[in-house]
């Protein structure tokens, strides 16, 4: 399997290429430190595999679908520090296959990038601890269409979600979070379009079943 490293960190990715180089399955066809350079090295190798640090400097998760709309067949195993369980759903939905954490041990590291490259899904156990914490089955997930319309909500939308979902109007949340009124209109009508919704209620049934909120804060709300 032909791989590419996508990692803006010199150490990081020294180590993984030392690590994959052990496999003689695998040849690392290139390196690319920033979205824009993946995007490059996709279109110039032939590459079956992209092992990515979506969070490290000059990389974000919207990478995922831009790979995937120049090559589908293209897979991807995240290897990321601690991410929330709303993040690593998202990632899931942008694209990525297989995810583990960056302090996995070198065994596991190998057997998630052997797994993605036969066609199969590899999630650590860190990583499925953290996901079925969150009462997200990760077998329930519908991966395949995850890959045509990609979801992705950011960390400062989460915010405003989790923020609406607590009832802060626009102008308690730009007080909250320091923004201005229209700035904060412009993320819920974005918040709104990516998660296919057409009013509060929508938002505030997303945070529930995301549980970026506990549906018990609206069972046991005071009457007023």
């Amino acid at each position: 399997m032909n791989l590419i490293l996508a990692d803006s960190n010199d150490l990081i990715r020294i180590g993984l290429r030392a690590i994959l180089s052990t496999e003689r399955a695998i040849t690392i066809v290139s390196e690319a430190h920033s979205s824009e350079e993946l995007l490059a090295q996709v279109k110039s190798f032939d590459t079956s595999l992209v092992l990515i640090d979506y969070t490290s400097n000059g990389f974000n998760i919207d990478i995922i679908p831009k790979v995937l709309s120049i090559n589908k067949r293209i897979r991807f195993v995240a290897i990321t520090a601690e991410q929330s369980p709303q993040t690593l759903v998202d990632a899931l939905r942008s694209g990525i296959s297989s995810y583990i954490k960056k302090d996995c041990d070198v065994n596991e590291i190998l057997m998630a990038v052997k797994e993605t490259g036969n066609g199969n899904k590899f999630f650590c156990g860190q990583i499925l601890e953290s996901i079925q914490r969150a009462n997200i089955d990760v077998n329930d997930l519908d991966f395949e269409s995850f890959s045509c319309e990609a979801v992705v909500v950011s960390e400062r939308e989460n915010e405003i979600i989790i923020l609406i979902a607590e009832g802060l109007t626009n102008e308690q949340i730009a007080i909250q979070l320091f923004l201005s009124k229209h700035t904060v209109n412009t993320h819920r009508k974005n918040i709104m379009a990516k998660l296919g919704v057409k009013n509060t209620a929508g938002i505030v049934m997303y945070a529930v079943k995301t549980n970026l909120v506990s549906p018990n804060k609206f069972l046991f709300a005071p009457v007023a």
